[in-house]
């Protein structure tokens, strides 16, 4: 299998936690994509994904899968042993529902955040994201504050157990994970966590696929760039 990602990202730690739970990270062959120069939106990339995002995750006949949620299906029901994407019907149904609004909510806005109400990216992926409609930066600003109107939810979801989809962390876990490192480091969520949160934060910073994922931190050119 090749994996199109950029280490440091919030879509490609969500694939890089997944490979290490299931234990699949040498199964893979890691191939980077320069977000910066928009390389997700050149012909090549596109013909794997029309949506020009990563990840991509090509299997060994050829198929291009796209989408964090579905990777993360394929992969975890490879060997027949779902663990974070449910076993049951209820298990499943759950888990994919507090998925999508991790996404809903927090992933998504956030995204535009930073693409919108930030430098984001800088000017090459600019070209892409609609650089002369009237109210862009604005528009990025009210959607950085839905996500952090967004965070009392989880707050009080998390009040009633370990995970958001009950005792075991799953997708949802792996997807909120995401979103707030992302939010924190892009300024989008404040750094200081409350208190269900900040204990749900810790339990996830000590499952071992979260410590033990590769990829973890920006490339230092990337930030560099992105400074600059």
């Amino acid at each position: 299998m090749i994996l199109y990602d950029r280490q440091g990202t919030p879509n490609a730690a969500r694939i890089r936690i997944v490979l290490a739970e299931k234990g699949l990270g040498a199964a893979v062959e890691y191939r980077t994509v320069d977000l910066i120069a928009a390389e997700q939106k050149q012909p090549d990339f596109l013909a794997m994904n029309p949506i020009g995002k990563t990840p991509v995750l090509v299997l060994d006949d050829g198929l291009a899968l796209s989408e964090s949620g579905a990777i993360t299906e394929y992969l975890d029901n490879l060997d027949g042993n779902p663990v974070l994407t449910g076993r049951t019907a209820r298990e499943k149904a759950l888990i994919h529902m507090m998925h999508r609004r991790v996404e809903i909510m927090l992933l998504e806005p956030i995204d535009d955040h930073f693409h919108y109400g930030t430098p984001g990216l800088g000017p090459a992926l600019r070209l892409w994201r609609k650089p002369d409609w009237p109210g862009r930066h604005e528009w990025g600003l009210r959607r950085g504050a839905e996500a952090r109107a967004a965070l009392p939810w989880f707050e009080k979801e998390l009040a009633h157990h370990a995970f958001l989809s009950g005792e075991r962390y799953s997708m949802a876990d792996i997807t909120l994970l995401a979103a707030i490192d992302f939010g924190r480091a892009m300024g989008s969520l404040p750094t200081d966590l409350t208190p269900h949160l900040a204990a749900w934060y810790g339990r996830m910073q000590d499952v071992p696929a979260v410590k033990e994922r590769g990829g973890q931190d920006l490339l230092p050119e990337d930030i560099s760039r992105m400074a600059g």
